[in-house]
C-alpha cells in the first residue's frame, strides 16, 4: 500500500467520522428537543440527501485522489458543527442573541456542504460526481435538491398575478405602500366590504417594483379563509409536504426560525381574506422582528391592531370605466350601445363595488337592447342588482359578510335594521338607541347600542361617524353622531329581509314612490303582519293616502317622508304593542304633522322621536301617555303651545325620564312646565341659539342626573337655583359663549361627577370658592384657557385625589353641521 493510498484512506475515514458525528448529533437533538427543529431538520435533510454521495465517494477514493484542502476544511467545519449542535440544544430560550448566532452558523455549515459537493468535489472527478448524482433518484443537481424546500415555499406562497382589468387603485396603492413602509408599522390591516378589491390591491402591492426592490424574494402571500388551519398556513410558508408539527406552538416555532434565518433581510407576509374573530391567529404571526411586516386583508378592521387602511369603493368616473370595459362598450364588442343615462343608472346600482361592476357588466355584454332596458327599468322600479339573477357568486360574496356566531347574531339583526332608513341619508345614533333599546332590550344608557355600532363599523357593514371626541357619557352625548350605510349594503339588508313572505317577516321595510302602494299591500286586506319593526319611506309626491294594515305585533314604527304636510297613518291606533315611534322629515323645511291624536290609543308607547316637524298640537292637548319615558325633538318648530303648555302635562306624562331638544330655533325661554316633570333624569337642550335664560323653577327637577345645555350660545348664566339639583352627576355647558361665571354655590352639587365647559369663552374669572366642595368631581373637560382656572382647585383637593383635567382637542370636523342640513 503506497503512502498516497494510506493518506487518502485516512482523509476519507476522517471525513466519514466527522460526517457521521454531525449527523448523529443532529438526529439526537431533534429526538430529545423540539427547539429550533426547522434549522436542525433542514440540516439533517441536507445530510440525508448527501449520504449516498458520501458512500460512493468513500468507495471510489481508493483509486482517485480526494481534494485535500477543501476536504480538510470541510472536516473541521463539520467537527465544529457537531459541537455547535450539541451546544445549541442546551441554550435557554431567553438567550435570544446567542441562539440567533448559533442558528446562523448552522446555516453557514449547510451552505458549505452544498458548495463542497457542487464545486470543490467536481475538481476531484467530474465523471465520478455525475455517476453518483445519477444514483440519487430524481435529482439532477445536488444544489437543486438542497434548495428544493425553499423553492417549494416560494412557489406555494408567491404573490398571485392579478389578471382582471384594474382601474382606480393607483392612489390606494400609493397610500397603502406609504403606510406599510412606516417604521412604526409592523402589521397593517387593509379593510373594506366584500367585493371592494382588497385582494387585488394586495396583489398589486406584492408586484409593485418599489416593494419588490425592498423585500426582493421575501414576499409571501397566503390565503387564510374562513376556517384557517395554522399548521397548513405555516406548512405553505415553510414549503414542506410533511412537516410533522407536534402542535400549533411547534409550527409557530419553526416559522420563527425561518424568519430568524432571514433576519438581516426585509420580509413581507401577506395574509389574505382573514375573517372576523381571527385576532388570536394574527397575533401568532407577530414576532416583533425588525424588517418584518405583515399585511392583512379583511372585511373586519380588527381594532385591536393599531394600523388600518380602509379601501373605499370606486368613484363615479372609475366605476364607469370598469363597467364599460366589462360590458364591452369600449372595444366595440357589444352589438348594442345603450344610452348614457341607462349606463349611469346601472353603474349607480353597483355602488362603486368593483366586483358588482364586473359581474353586472359581463352579464350585459353582447346583450340586446331589450335586456339593457329591462335591467334599467328594474332598477328604476326600486329593485336591487341583488334581486336579479346575474351571478350567485355576487350575492354569496355579500351574504358571507353577514355570517355571525352565537351572541354575535344580534349584530346581524342590527345591520338589517339599518335598512329602515332611506338611502343616501345619515342615520342618527339616537334613533338607533330608541329602536334597539325596545327591540332587543339594549338598555344601560345606550352603551350596548354604541358597542354594536362599533362592531358593525369594524366589519365594514356601515360607517359610524363620531362628531364629539370629548364625550364620555355615551348615552347623553351621541345625539349628533350618525351612521352612514352604502346603498348596496342597504339593498343587501332589504334583500335579506325579503326572503320570507310579507306576512311572516320580522321586519317589514316599504319604499313607496309617488302613490304607488306595493301590490301585496293592496291585496293584503285584513291579513295581519307579523313584523316587529315596520318602516315606511315616502317621497315628496306622496299624498298621505294610506291603505289599511293590521300591524298588531309592531313594536317600532319608522316613518320617513319628504312632504310639507304629513299625516300619521290611521292604522297607528291599532298598534297596541308599539313602544317606539320615529318620524323623520327629510325635506328641506319643517312639515306639519297631523293625526297626532292617534297616539292616545298607544298604551305601551315609551319613546317618541320627531325630526323637522311642526308639532304644536301635541303640546296644546298632550295625549295621556303614562308609559312615555323619552321624547326627542330635532329641528322642530315648537310653537307657542310648547312654551305655554299646562303643568298638567306632568300628570299626562308622569313616567317621562328623558327629554332631548336639539336645533329648535324658536325656543326662546325654558318652559316652566318642564320643571314639574319630577321623574325627569336627563335633560338635554342643545344648539338652541335663541335660548337666553333658565327659570328659577329648575330646582324642582330633583331627580335630574344629566343636564346638557351645550351650544346654547345666547344663554348668559346658570340660575343659582340649579345648585338644588342634588342628584346631578353631569353638567355640560360647552360652547355656551355668553356664560361668564358659574353659580356662587356650585359646591352644593355634592354628587357632581363631571363638568364639560369647552369653549366658554367669557368664563375667565376665578372659579367660586365653593368649587372646592365638589367632593365627587372626577373629571373636567375643557379647553386650555379654562384648564388654568382649575389649577388652584386641584391643589386644594381635600382627599388628596386629583381631578382629571381633560383638554378637549380642537375638532374641525363639520360632519355635525352636515348632519343638520
Amino acid at each position: 500500500m503506497t503512502s498516497l493510498v494510506v493518506a487518502n484512506a485516512a482523509l476519507g475515514a476522517a471525513f466519514e467520522r466527522a460526517f457521521s458525528l454531525l449527523h448523529e448529533a443532529i438526529t439526537d437533538v431533534i429526538y430529545k428537543t423540539r427547539m429550533y427543529e426547522s434549522i436542525l431538520q433542514r440540516l439533517k435533510d441536507t445530510l440525508d440527501h448527501m449520504r449516498p454521495l458520501v458512500e460512493k465517494m468513500l468507495l471510489s477514493n481508493r483509486e482517485r485522489d480526494l481534494p485535500e484542502e477543501p476536504t480538510k476544511r470541510l472536516i473541521k467545519r463539520m467537527e465544529k458543527g457537531e459541537k455547535r449542535v450539541r451546544r445549541y440544544s442546551t441554550l435557554p430560550w431567553w438567550k435570544y442573541l446567542v441562539r440567533f448566532h448559533y442558528a446562523n452558523k448552522l446555516l453557514e455549515l449547510e451552505k458549505d456542504l452544498g458548495r463542497f459537493f457542487k464545486v470543490d468535489l467536481s475538481a476531484w472527478n467530474a465523471m465520478n460526481v455525475m455517476n453518483v448524482l445519477e444514483s440519487v433518484k430524481g435529482v439532477k443537481d445536488i444544489r437543486e435538491r438542497l434548495s428544493l424546500t425553499r423553492l417549494n415555499s416560494v412557489a406555494s406562497c408567491s404573490v398571485p398575478r392579478f389578471r382582471d382589468f384594474v382601474i382606480g387603485l393607483d392612489v390606494p396603492l400609493k397610500e397603502l405602500k406609504m403606510q406599510l413602509l412606516k417604521v412604526e408599522v409592523s402589521m397593517l390591516v387593509l379593510t373594506a366590504p366584500g367585493g371592494c378589491g382588497k385582494t387585488t390591491l394586495a396583489k398589486m402591492l406584492g408586484h409593485d417594483d418599489h416593494i419588490k426592490g425592498i423585500f426582493k424574494e421575501n414576499i409571501f402571500f397566503v390565503p387564510v379563509s374562513k376556517t384557517p388551519n395554522l399548521k397548513v398556513i405555516i406548512q405553505k410558508l415553510l414549503g414542506k409536504d410533511d412537516p410533522a408539527f407536534q402542535s400549533d406552538e411547534d409550527a409557530i416555532d419553526q416559522l420563527e426560525q425561518m424568519l430568524l434565518a432571514k433576519l438581516n433581510k426585509p420580509i413581507l407576509l401577506i395574509l389574505d381574506d382573514v375573517w372576523s374573530g381571527s385576532e388570536s391567529l394574527l397575533e401568532k404571526f407577530a414576532f416583533g422582528l425588525p424588517n418584518y411586516k405583515i399585511l392583512v386583508t379583511s372585511r373586519t378592521a380588527f381594532p385591536r391592531f393599531n394600523f388600518t387602511y380602509k379601501l373605499k369603493p370606486l368613484n363615479d368616473d372609475d366605476a364607469m370605466e370598469v363597467f364599460r370595459h366589462s360590458a364591452g362598450l369600449q372595444d366595440g364588442s357589444s352589438s348594442y350601445i345603450p344610452d348614457e343615462e341607462v349606463v349611469k343608472k346601472i353603474v349607480k346600482g353597483c355602488g362603486g363595488f368593483p366586483l358588482a361592476l364586473k359581474v353586472v357588466g359581463k352579464s350585459l355584454c353582447g346583450q340586446s337592447a331589450a335586456i339593457w332596458l329591462l335591467r334599467e327599468k328594474k332598477l328604476s322600479d326600486g329593485h336591487s342588482i341583488l334581486d336579479t339573477d346575474i351571478d350567485s357568486d355576487l350575492l354569496e360574496c355579500f351574504q358571507s359578510s353577514l355570517e355571525f356566531k352565537g351572541n354575535e347574531m344580534i349584530l346581524r339583526e342590527c345591520f338589517m335594521d339599518l335598512g329602515s332608513f332611506p338611502e343616501d341619508q345619515k342615520i342618527p345614533v339616537g334613533a338607533l338607541i330608541d329602536m334597539w333599546s325596545e327591540l332587543y332590550e339594549l338598555v344601560e344608557d345606550g352603551l350596548h347600542v354604541i358597542a354594536n355600532l362599533h362592531e358593525i363599523n369594524t366589519r365594514n357593514l356601515a360607517d359610524l361617524v363620531v362628531t364629539r371626541q370629548d364625550a364620555s357619557l355615551v348615552g347623553s352625548y351621541c345625539s349628533e353622531d350618525f351612521v352612514l350605510q352604502h346603498d348596496l349594503l342597504r339593498e343587501l339588508a332589504i334583500h335579506q329581509c325579503s326572503l320570507e313572505p310579507v306576512e311572516q317577516r320580522k321586519r317589514l321595510i316599504i319604499d313607496i314612490s309617488g302613490n304607488n302602494i306595493p301590490k301585496w299591500w293592496m291585496e293584503q286586506r285584513l291579513q295581519p303582519i307579523n313584523a316587529q319593526l315596520l318602516s315606511i319611506s315616502t317621497d315628496e309626491t306622496f299624498s298621505s293616502s294610506w291603505c289599511n294594515l293590521l300591524p298588531a305585533k309592531v313594536e317600532v314604527l319608522v316613518l320617513n317622508f319628504q312632504t310639507k304636510n304629513y299625516r300619521l297613518p290611521g292604522f297607528v291606533e291599532k298598534m297596541d304593542k308599539l313602544k317606539a315611534l320615529i318620524v323623520t322629515n327629510y325635506g328641506f323645511f319643517p312639515a306639519e304633522l297631523g293625526n297626532i291624536q292617534l297616539l292616545e290609543s298607544l298604551p305601551n308607547l315609551k319613546r317618541i322621536r320627531l325630526q323637522k316637524v311642526s308639532i304644536p298640537s301635541i303640546f296644546k292637548t298632550p295625549p295621556p301617555l303614562r308609559n312615555l319615558e323619552k321624547i326627542s325633538l330635532f329641528m322642530c318648530n315648537l310653537g307657542q303651545n310648547f312654551r305655554n303648555c299646562s303643568i298638567e302635562i306632568s300628570n299626562a306624562w308622569s313616567n317621562l325620564k328623558e327629554i332631548i331638544i336639539d336645533y329648535c330655533n324658536d325656543l326662546l325661554e325654558f318652559p316652566t312646565w318642564l320643571c314639574y316633570i319630577v321623574s325627569l333624569k336627563k335633560l338635554s337642550i342643545t344648539n338652541c341659539h335663541k335660548l337666553f335664560a333658565l327659570p328659577i323653577e329648575i330646582r324642582e327637577l330633583t331627580s335630574l342626573e344629566v343636564l346638557s345645555l351645550r351650544s346654547c350660545t345666547n344663554l348668559s348664566e346658570l340660575p343659582e337655583s340649579v345648585t338644588s339639583l342634588q342628584n346631578l352627576r353631569i353638567l355640560d355647558i360647552s360652547d355656551c359663549l355668553s356664560i361668564s361665571k358659574l353659580p356662587k354655590h356650585i359646591g352644593e352639587l355634592r354628587n357632581l361627577n363631571e363638568i364639560h365647559m369647552t369653549g366658554c369663552l367669557r368664563l375667565r374669572n376665578p372659579l367660586p370658592p365653593s368649587t372646592m366642595d365638589l367632593e365627587k368631581l372626577k373629571r373636567v373637560v375643557c379647553d386650555g384657557e379654562r384648564a388654568k382656572l382649575w389649577e388652584p382647585i386641584q391643589e386644594f383637593c381635600m382627599d388628596g385625589t386629583r381631578i382629571e383635567i381633560r383638554i378637549a382637542e380642537k375638532d374641525i370636523n363639520l360632519n355635525w353641521l352636515a348632519n343638520r342640513l
